[in-house]
C-alpha cells in the first residue's frame, strides 16, 4: 500500500475544511458588521450635524424676518458659532441663491454673490432637506453635503425664505471605519492563526486513530495480526476502533482455522496414492499433487495455467464444458508396449449455492493392475470353461454312444469307457490343480516343514521315475555327495520336482537326456533340470509359469496336460523363500532351475 501524500492526507483535508468554514463565518460577519458600522457612524454623523442645524435654524429664520440692517451681522455671528472642526464650510443664502453669510475667512468673497447649486435649488423647490457626499477637489477628501430649507413658520403652510448650506468633513468618519476594519482583520488573522491550531489538533483526535487502523490493516495485509489499536476515546472513532480490533481477532482465528485446513489438505494431496488436479472456473489448472504429476510425467510448472483437457489429453475429445458434465469416470490409456499403464479419471465439479462454476477436481486412479487382473480373470474363466468342456465333450459323446447301444460290443466298450475314465480322472486333476491354486492365492494353506538331507531326497525322486520311465531316456545326475540340508514341506516339493520332471519325460525324444544337477550359488541351493526336447521360443520363456498357458496346446492336451503344474510350482517354491525359472532354446531343450535357502548340517549352521 502505497504512502498517502501530504496534500492528499485526511489531516490536511480536515482542517482545510475547519479553516475555510471559519474564514467563511468571519466574512460574513465582517462584512455584515462593517456595513452596518458604517452606515450607523455615517448616520450618527449626519444625525449630530442635522440636529445642530436645527437648533441654528430657528435663529436665523429670525434674523431673515425681521431684514435690518443688522441682519447681515447677525447672521455672520450665527454661522461662526455654528461652525465646528467637523464642518467644512456653512453658507446662509436667500430663496434667490444670493449668498446672505458665510463661514471661514476663505469663504467670505462669496457673500453677496448667487451660489448655483444644484442641492439648493432642489432643497427650495422641494422644501425638504437634501444631501449628498461628494469629493473634496482639494483635499481629496469625502463631504457630506447639505442643503436645509429655512421656511418663514412652521407648519404645513410655511414658505421658503432661505436655505443652509453645509458642506462637514465626513472623511472622518471612513477613517475611523478603517482603522475598524484594520484591527477586525487583525483580530481575524489571531483567530484564523488559533483556529489552525486548534485545527490540526482536533484533527489529530481524528486521524490518529485512523492513521493507527490504516498501520493495523498494512500489518493484517502481510499476515501479522497481533497489533491493536489502541482506543482514545468511547466516541464514534473509539467504537470503530473496539470493532477494527474485534475483526482482528476474528480474523486471525479463520486465519489459524484456515491455515491449519490448508495444512491438512496439502498433507492429504501429497499423502494420497491418488492424483489430484484443480481448476480455477475458466478450466485452467491451479493445483497439482504429485502422485498426478508422477502419473503424467509432468512438472507442476509446466502444468498450472494450462486448460485440463489438455493436460490429460482430452483436448481432441472433449471440451472444459464436457468434462463439467461428465457423469461416468473415463479411462486415460497411456499403455506402451513394453508397460501398461491405465488411469481412471473421476471429475467433480466445484459449485457454489447458486449453481455458478467455480472450478473442476480430477482424481485420477491408476487401475493398471485391477484391469490386468480383470483380463487374467476373464482369460482364467475362458481358459477352465475350455477346459472342462473338452473332456466333458469326449464323455458325452462316448457316453452317448454308449447309451445307443455300443455297451453291447465287447471290442467298443471297454475302449470307450476307459476313454471316459481317462478324462474323468483329467477333470479331477484339474479340479485338484485349481483348488490348489486356490488355497496359495488365498493363502489358506499351511507348509508342514521339516529338515531333510536335500541329495538324498531329490535322488530317491529321480530314481523313481528313473525305474518307472517308459521312453527310452537316459538320467544323468550331476548332485555332489557334500550333505545339503533344507527346511522344506515333503509333499509340496514333492509334488513340485514331479511336475517338472513330468515335463521333462514328456517333451524329451527318444534317446535323449535328462540332466539333473545341485549347486550352491549365492548362499541358495540352486536345483537343475534339462531336457533334450522340442524347446521354447525365446519370447514365450517367461510365460511357461502363467496359468493355464501352453507352447503347443494340442501336443499338451494329447499329453494330459491342465497348463497349471508350473503356476503351482511357482507358488510352492516362492513358498519356501525359493524363486524358480526357465532356460531353453528351440530345437535344443529346456533347463528348469529353481533355488532353496539351505544349510550346511542339521544343526543349522548357515554357509
Amino acid at each position: 500500500m502505497h504512502k498517502v501524500s501530504f496534500i492528499k492526507s485526511i489531516h490536511v483535508k480536515i482542517v482545510l475544511i475547519y479553516v475555510l468554514l471559519i474564514i467563511i463565518a468571519l466574512q460574513i460577519i465582517g462584512i455584515y458588521f462593517s456595513s452596518e458600522l458604517e452606515d450607523n457612524l455615517k448616520d450618527n454623523f449626519q444625525e449630530s450635524i442635522t440636529q445642530r442645524i436645527d437648533l441654528v435654524q430657528y435663529s436665523i429664520r429670525e434674523e431673515l424676518s425681521k431684514e435690518s440692517d443688522e441682519t447681515l451681522q447677525s447672521l455672520n455671528t450665527i454661522v461662526r458659532e455654528f461652525s465646528t472642526r467637523d464642518i467644512n464650510k456653512i453658507l446662509v443664502l436667500d430663496k434667490k441663491n444670493k449668498v446672505l453669510a458665510a463661514s471661514g475667512a476663505d469663504n467670505q468673497s462669496s457673500v453677496g454673490q448667487q451660489f448655483k447649486n444644484d442641492l439648493v435649488a432642489k432643497a427650495i423647490h422641494s422644501e425638504t432637506y437634501a444631501d449628498s457626499i461628494k469629493l473634496d477637489e482639494e483635499t481629496r477628501n469625502r463631504v457630506w453635503v447639505l442643503a436645509t430649507p429655512i421656511m418663514d413658520r412652521v407648519g404645513p403652510n410655511g414658505e421658503v425664505i432661505g436655505v443652509i448650506y453645509i458642506e462637514s468633513d465626513i472623511e472622518s468618519v471612513f477613517e475611523q471605519m478603517e482603522d475598524i476594519n484594520q484591527i477586525f482583520a487583525v483580530g481575524t488573522s489571531i483567530s484564523l492563526a488559533i483556529t489552525i491550531i486548534l485545527g490540526i489538533l482536533f484533527a489529530k483526535t481524528i486521524t490518529k486513530p485512523i492513521m493507527d487502523m490504516r498501520r493495523q490493516a498494512q500489518a493484517m495485509s502481510r499476515g501479522n495480526y497481533s497489533r491493536k489499536v489502541r482506543v482514545y476515546g468511547d466516541d464514534e472513532i473509539g467504537q470503530l476502533a473496539i470493532a477494527f480490533n474485534h475483526l482482528t481477532n476474528r480474523l486471525q482465528e479463520a486465519q489459524s482455522t484456515t491455515e491449519a485446513e490448508r495444512r491438512k489438505l496439502a498433507s492429504v494431496l501429497s499423502n494420497m496414492t491418488d492424483g489430484v488436479i484443480a481448476t480455477d472456473r475458466k478450466g485452467k489448472v491451479i493445483l497439482i499433487n504429485d502422485p498426478a504429476m508422477s502419473f503424467l510425467e509432468v512438472t507442476r510448472e509446466t502444468t498450472l495455467g494450462r486448460p485440463i483437457a489438455s493436460v490429460l489429453e482430452l483436448d481432441q475429445e472433449y471440451s472444459f464444458e464436457d468434462l463439467i458434465h461428465m457423469q461416468e469416470s473415463i479411462n486415460l490409456n497411456y499403455s506402451t508396449q513394453e508397460n501398461p499403464f491405465i488411469l481412471r479419471a473421476n471429475f467433480s465439479v466445484i459449485q457454489k449455492e447458486t449453481g455458478f462454476v467455480n472450478g473442476l477436481i480430477t482424481v485420477l486412479h491408476d487401475i493398471t493392475e485391477q484391469e490386468k487382473i480383470d483380463m487374467e480373470r476373464r482369460e482364467f474363466v475362458a481358459n477352465v470353461s475350455h477346459e472342462l468342456r473338452t473332456p466333458l465333450t469326449t464323455m458325452r459323446s462316448y457316453l452317448e454312444a454308449l447309451a445307443d447301444g455300443a455297451w453291447k460290443d465287447e471290442q467298443i466298450a471297454p475302449t470307450f469307457l476307459n476313454v471316459t475314465q481317462t478324462e474323468t480322472e483329467r477333470m479331477i486333476r484339474l479340479v485338484n490343480d485349481l483348488l490348489n491354486l486356490s488355497k496359495m492365492d488365498s493363502r489358506d494353506y499351511k507348509l508342514n516343514r521339516e529338515v531333510v538331507e536335500f541329495n538324498k531326497f531329490f535322488n530317491r525322486i529321480i530314481d523313481r521315475f528313473e525305474m518307472s520311465k517308459s521312453q527310452n531316456v537316459k538320467f544323468i545326475r550331476y548332485i555332489p555327495d557334500l550333505s545339503y540340508f533344507v527346511e522344506i514341506d515333503t509333499d509340496k516339493l514333492t509334488q513340485v520336482i514331479d511336475n517338472i520332471i513330468s515335463n521333462a519325460l514328456k517333451y524329451s525324444p527318444d534317446g535323449g537326456n535328462i540332466r539333473f544337477g545341485v549347486t550352491v550359488h549365492e548362499n541358495m541351493l540352486k536345483v537343475m533340470v534339462s531336457d533334450d526336447g522340442m524347446g521354447i521360443p525365446k519370447e514365450n520363456v517367461t510365460k511357461i509359469f502363467d496359468r493355464f498357458y501352453r507352447v503347443d496346446r494340442a501336443r499338451s492336451r494329447a499329453m494330459g496336460g491342465t497348463g497349471l503344474g508350473l503356476a503351482i510350482a511357482k507358488e510352492m517354491i516362492e513358498a519356501h523363500d525359493g524363486k524358480i525359472w526357465a532356460e531353453s532354446e528351440e530345437g535344443i531343450g529346456t533347463t528348469i532351475f529353481f533355488t532353496l535357502p539351505f544349510e550346511l548340517d542339521e544343526a543349522g549352521d548357515w554357509e
